[in-house]
């Protein structure tokens, strides 16, 4: 597994410690194979601001259906009709609310991984979520991805006095601070690693020039990642909880 285990007492949260961060890595990928051979609870997976991804490999609801044994998935879209959507022969999407387990019913206990991909950021309390993920599958495994909020693509726009936001974000994380939810979470251990840019909705969505641009401009971020990390598009948190 990519990165250091780390526990409540592995930072000091001094302003200078050196933080523990791996080379970044890529986020479906990575996800989809800690999902292999697994029953996963999907949380939020519709991802209906990017719908354009959902007949692409790059919708991460459907690659982790390529190799976990069973996907649940919940998502409160009201594109998810009442009796839910089948998504491949071992995967469903349900319409419910993803921050509540009764919505899963019987199916709880079967759980071995929740998946909650670009989804902490978009809700009220993302610590009571942590804390409730606790409560009800202690001993099971969280893997969730949050965009990362010193990232080098937010940093450069604010050059310009810009910001690219999506108008549902709430918040905006860190390694620092999502360390800290994990400790307030109780968790036994988790690994934050970081995940590599990705343009992919504009690339799916143009073509010529300015297709040509968003490739050019993704592998140039990506190579500015591996030089700083910490500067990475986003993060994976793995979670023993």
């Amino acid at each position: 597994m990519v990165g250091e285990q780390m526990d409540k007492s592995t930072l000091d949260y001094s302003n200078f410690e050196r933080l523990p961060i791996p080379q970044p890595v890529d986020r479906l990928s990575y996800i989809a194979e800690a999902c292999r051979g697994k029953i996963v609870l999907d949380i939020g997976c519709l991802d209906e601001t990017a719908l354009v991804k959902q007949d692409s490999p790059y919708w991460l609801h459907r690659r982790i259906s390529q190799t976990a044994e069973r996907v649940i998935g919940v998502d409160n879209s009201r594109l998810v009709p009442e009796e839910g959507i089948p998504t491949g022969s071992n995967s469903r999407i349900m319409r419910g609310d993803a921050t509540n387990r009764d919505v899963l019913g019987g199916d709880a206990e079967q759980i071995d991984v929740i998946v909650a991909g670009e989804f902490i950021e978009h809700i009220e309390d993302p610590s009571a979520f942590l804390r409730m993920m606790k409560h009800s599958f202690d001993g099971r495994t969280l893997i969730l991805s949050t965009p990362n909020g010193m990232s080098i693509s937010n940093s450069l726009m604010g050059v310009f006095r810009r910001e690219v936001q999506h108008p549902d974000h709430l918040h905006n994380f860190t390694f620092k601070t999502l360390n800290t939810l994990c400790i307030r979470a109780n968790f036994r251990q988790w690994r934050i690693i970081p995940y590599r840019f990705f343009a992919t909705e504009m690339i799916l969505r143009t073509q010529g020039l300015t297709r040509a641009a968003a490739i050019s401009a993704e592998a140039a971020f990506r190579l500015a990642e591996r030089l700083f990390p910490n500067l990475s598009f986003g993060y994976i948190v793995h979670v023993e909880i």
